[in-house]
């Protein structure tokens, strides 16, 4: 099979949360991301998070489709651990 044969690669971050109760529907796209629901704190520290993954990948040169599952992992264990209130 020639490479451009071969199915390219997508991958993508979704985050859904259900804990909002003041009526806002919230909904924020960016760069392989889609977050849905939530409060307001809890959307924002979803938006952080997708955020500071991406920066991390591109320190790393690296797209989102292209990490390891252990490497995703790691690189999201280390945003937590940054983003997490002491």
């Amino acid at each position: 099979m020639k490479a451009a044969d071969q199915p390219r690669k997508a991958a993508g971050l979704l985050g859904v949360a259900f804990d909002n109760d003041d009526g806002h529907t919230r909904l924020t796209r960016g760069k392989n991301f889609v977050l849905v629901g939530g409060s307001q704190d809890t959307h924002g520290l979803m938006q952080e998070t997708a955020i500071k993954v991406n920066e991390h990948l591109d320190k790393r040169g690296k797209r989102l489709q292209d990490v390891s599952p252990r490497e995703f992992r790691d690189i999201c264990q280390d945003v937590i651990e940054n983003i997490r209130p002491s």
